[in-house]
């Protein structure tokens, strides 16, 4: 496994994040070391305090190195999805490649090949709630536009059992396209999927010009429709 590390330039940085590094460091390094002896035998206090206590060339610390290396490797492919994990949450909040870059260290580029789904792959989920007006909305954000409709159709499914449940749901792509959409049907006592007219695809960003507009004629569509 590659993992890429940056080399960070150390006269760069100021004195205190210098000081930090290298305490994070030796965290590390402390807790892979404990890691492998506890999976060693050794119980607490027991055993060679560092790594390279034993003869070099010896049975024994070539059993330590082997342990040493696996620990540290699964180390790092635990911080490999933590990296992962927070570079998705950061780009569903809206964090670019250039501002996953600067937090890791790497270039943009780097960024992008490392975590290419990153950033722009989301699905926003809209609810529209309440059995009559005034309706309220309910905005959910996903990775996947598959759990993003499942979610909205068993909420609209769900919704008849209370008065301000939701009775219709639309899925928005990265694209700020919609991909789907339903309302509840009194006919059918479920969920009802529906094309949404030509000026109703489009959908503008939160806080941009239009937003409200369209979500105030996407509730009335859908209203038409109860």
């Amino acid at each position: 496994m590659t993992y890429g590390f940056h080399m960070v330039d150390m006269w760069s940085l100021d004195s205190e994040a210098i000081e930090e590094r290298v305490a994070f460091a030796a965290l590390v390094r402390d807790l892979v070391w404990r890691e492998t002896k506890k999976r060693l035998g050794f119980g607490e206090g027991e055993g060679p305090h560092s790594p390279n206590a034993l003869a070099p060339t010896s049975a024994a610390a070539q059993a330590v190195h082997l342990m040493y290396l696996k620990v540290a490797t699964e180390a790092g492919d635990v911080v490999q999805r933590l990296a992962a994990d927070a570079a998705a949450r950061a780009g569903r909040a809206g964090a670019s490649y250039a501002d996953l870059g600067m937090a890791a260290g790497v270039s943009r580029q780097a960024a992008r090949k490392r975590w290419p789904d990153a950033v722009g792959t989301q699905w926003v989920l809209y609810l529209l709630t309440g059995k009559s007006g005034p309706h309220g909305t309910v905005t959910r954000v996903f990775r996947s536009e598959e759990k993003a409709i499942e979610t909205g159709r068993t909420a609209v499914d769900e919704g008849a059992l209370s008065d301000d449940g939701a009775v219709g749901a639309v899925v928005i792509s990265s694209a700020r396209q919609t991909v789907w959409a339903c309302y509840f049907s009194d006919g059918t006592w479920a969920p009802e999927e529906i094309t949404l007219p030509e000026d109703l695809e489009i959908v503008p960003s939160a806080g941009e010009a239009g937003h409200s507009d369209w979500l105030h004629r996407w509730e009335q569509h859908v209203t038409r429709l109860l």
